[in-house]
């Protein structure tokens, strides 16, 4: 009778937890597994199922880098203070352990790469080759002539190559994406579940508030130096909180790029002030959300508050992405 009713619960969508064993029948996983199934239900004990309506198809990740400028606009040394370089490469091997981490756990999602270089020396392009070698990664070149007639004159040849790594990142996403896209720098280093985790809240989230969302990978100090009113929400394995401000590394939808192709453009258009003034611009229309605690480390000098997240094993993360 108990397996009869088991399948009957099973076949009705419904799922059965027993709080006595520690386990699902109906999953037949522990309480302590995960639980939720990709595309199909998002299940958080205690607070129960969400039915995933906005089903994630695929996601583009474009990364930008330049292997050669230490931080660009300031005379500042990075933490570690080594070589561009080594960011760069460690940055790289960091994205590629998530991207299997995630293709493992869901075979059916789609997950291309595209890198974006911005002249990096021979030795430093294959060093990099040698990293991406044999897996979904392409490597562009960026060609900075055909935006010299639609971003405006810098005052560096630095300020100028920055937007338009920028904005031939965008185009390539506006036009290869078919679902997600997620816009990546250079001087990040991320955890192993980082993309799962995205990609799984995104579906959560964005099935229960019925729209298309901007998501941050990093926990950013700034966040935590205004007194800002913001709202908490529970992720696929962790909490997040909205935010009205990010850099230029984040994770949204083609439909929405399309929607504000406008302030996308105007970021890469001229030298704003903030930087990120015309994305920042589309979170008080939308939502975007970043996690607690970090899922990415922006590795920038240490007194930064665009830079590291608080409550990371720094050296620990530097050294396991060597």
């Amino acid at each position: 009778m108990k397996k009869i009713f088991i399948k009957l619960i099973k076949k009705l969508g419904f799922e059965i937890i027993d709080q006595n064993k520690f386990l699902s029948p109906t999953l037949d996983k522990k309480l302590n597994e995960d639980l939720s199934i990709f595309n199909e239900k998002s299940i958080i004990l205690p607070l129960g199922e969400v039915k995933i309506k906005r089903k994630v198809k695929s996601v583009l990740i474009i990364l930008r880098i330049n292997t050669d400028i230490e931080i660009w606009d300031q005379n500042k040394k990075r933490l570690f203070e080594k070589p561009k370089i080594e960011y760069t490469t460690r940055s790289i091997n960091s994205l590629i352990k998530s991207i299997n981490f995630c293709q493992n756990k869901y075979s059916d999602l789609k997950i291309k790469m595209i890198i974006v270089d911005d002249n990096s020396k021979k030795e430093n392009l294959d060093r990099i080759k040698d990293l991406t070698n044999k897996k979904n990664i392409e490597i562009i070149s960026l060609d900075q002539e055909k935006f010299k007639n639609i971003i405006k004159e810098q005052k560096s040849k630095e300020t100028f190559s920055n937007l338009a790594s920028l904005l031939q990142s965008f185009n390539i996403g506006k036009e290869q994406a078919d679902d997600l896209v997620f816009f990546i720098e250079d001087d990040y280093l991320h955890f192993e579940s980082m993309l799962e985790e995205m990609i799984a809240t995104y579906e959560r989230i964005t099935s229960q508030v019925g729209n298309d969302i901007f998501m941050c990978p990093a926990d950013y100090p700034y966040l935590y130096m205004n007194n800002e009113k913001t709202n908490i929400l529970i992720g696929n394995k962790r909490h997040w909180r909205t935010v009205n401000k990010t850099l230029c590394t984040f994770m949204t939808s083609r439909n929405l790029m399309l929607k504000y192709w406008k302030n996308f453009q105007k970021t890469c258009l001229d030298r704003n002030n903030p930087f990120e003034k015309h994305l920042n611009e589309i979170y008080e229309k939308e939502i975007c959300i970043s996690p607690i605690k970090s899922l990415s480390l922006h590795l920038t000098n240490v007194n930064s508050s665009y830079g590291l997240a608080p409550f990371i094993d720094y050296k620990k993360m530097w050294d396991e992405n060597k």
